[in-house]
């Protein structure tokens, strides 16, 4: 059986009305038989039949044990982090999302936990990095935003050696594209605002474990720590998910042909796209993955974080927001953005340069975008111009 037809059928069919549709049950509690005797559910923090379903639907997407739903990609992270104790240490991408970054550095650092921020895509610098304190590797593959290729096979056989778990932001690629599990991975988490819904009208994380030892852990504290998925964004997350495959061809091709546009544009000094044989990361991408996903970073050959204003907020099909993976193509400046949080000589370090521009490829024609790309250009090059001919 094919995977888009495993995944479709993968979606029950409510066995109490026939519903083709997956039940909204938007209650806060169930009723009991009995003290303690119910159906499966007594309370909707520790339980709720649409998010339920929501769940083994990603479990089995990732191939994993179970899954557990959250309000946001960041509580997600948080329930993975919990797994830890006081004097634990983290080996993390150095390239990593800012509020990834924010929420070890502010929160859990003061609790007792140190994190050493390396290149990921050297996995010898991920080997050097190890202690006998380290008891979680935390990977970014593709990283954002500067779509480094992590070898996740190779850093999980430093994991299980070291004794220690390996998890794996899946976001950008999807499941449709990478599966981390099975390349060596404990735990997988996404923001499935981005690819898993992909409409861009939800906020939503998700945890897969591999083992249902590990899926338990994360599961209590889903339910002690309650930041739990809504019974309707579970809902408005499985919608998503039905078309995740036939969304995710049409990004990659389109992302496709804009990268190979950006590589020989005179005002484009780097692209970052694992499709391209040009990036670092190319041939293991394609050991690792079915393909190269739908973002693209680039900066401009006017390394400035004035450059990349103008151009960002001279495009009109690409829109100026946060966030990605949704059906309208977005751009954003992660300096000033994404990665705000984020020290300057750090984020420059990472390789996250002050014009450094990040597209999210979203479904419009691939023609439509290119045209809006150029026009851009246009409007940059007018911009700089304009600058020049100014009086000193």
């Amino acid at each position: 059986m094919s995977t888009i037809t495993s995944l479709i059928h993968s979606i029950p069919v409510d066995p109490q009305t026939g519903a083709i549709a997956v039940p909204i049950y938007q209650t806060s509690t169930f009723v009991q038989d009995a003290p303690g005797v119910n159906k499966g559910y007594d309370y909707a923090r520790s339980n709720n039949p649409t998010r339920e379903t929501a769940e083994k639907i990603i479990a089995h997407l990732e191939g994993g044990a179970a899954a557990s739903a959250f309000a946001s990609g960041l509580a997600a992270i948080d329930a993975v982090i919990k797994l830890l104790k006081s004097g634990d240490e983290i080996v993390a991408v150095d390239d990593i999302y800012g509020g990834a970054f924010r929420l070890f550095h502010k929160v859990y650092e003061k609790f007792g936990i140190k994190v050493h921020y390396v290149d990921t895509a050297d996995t010898q610098a991920v080997f050097q990095a190890i202690t006998p304190a380290t008891r979680l590797i935390w990977l970014e593959t593709p990283t954002n935003p500067t779509l480094k290729i992590s070898d996740i096979a190779a850093i999980s056989r430093i994991a299980k050696a070291s004794n220690c778990l390996l998890c794996v932001d899946n976001t950008f690629a999807s499941p449709v594209l990478q599966q981390p599990l099975a390349l060596g991975a404990d735990l997988v988490i996404h923001s499935a605002t981005k690819y898993l819904g992909g409409h861009s009208d939800l906020i939503a994380g998700v945890v897969v474990a591999k083992t249902p030892q590990l899926g338990e852990e994360i599961k209590f504290y889903q339910n002690a720590c309650g930041a739990i998925l809504s019974p309707f964004d579970s809902f408005l997350l499985i919608r998503g998910i039905e078309t995740l495959h036939l969304r995710i061809r049409q990004h990659v091709a389109s992302a496709q042909t804009i990268a190979e546009y950006l590589e020989q544009h005179p005002a484009v000094d780097k692209v970052f796209y694992p499709g391209l044989p040009s990036h670092p990361g190319h041939e293991l991408a394609k050991q690792q993955s079915k393909g190269f996903g739908g973002i693209i970073s680039f900066t401009l050959k006017d390394d400035s974080a004035e450059a990349a204003t103008a151009f960002v907020t001279g495009t009109r099909y690409f829109k100026l927001a946060e966030s990605l993976g949704g059906i309208k193509s977005l751009v954003s400046h992660p300096a000033t953005m994404t990665h705000k949080s984020i020290p300057a000589e750090k984020r420059k370090a990472a390789g996250v340069s002050d014009s450094l521009i990040r597209l999210s490829v979203g479904l419009e024609e691939a023609t439509d975008l290119l045209a809006d790309l150029e026009q851009a250009f246009t409007h940059l090059r007018q911009t700089a111009s304009a600058e020049t001919a100014l009086p000193a």
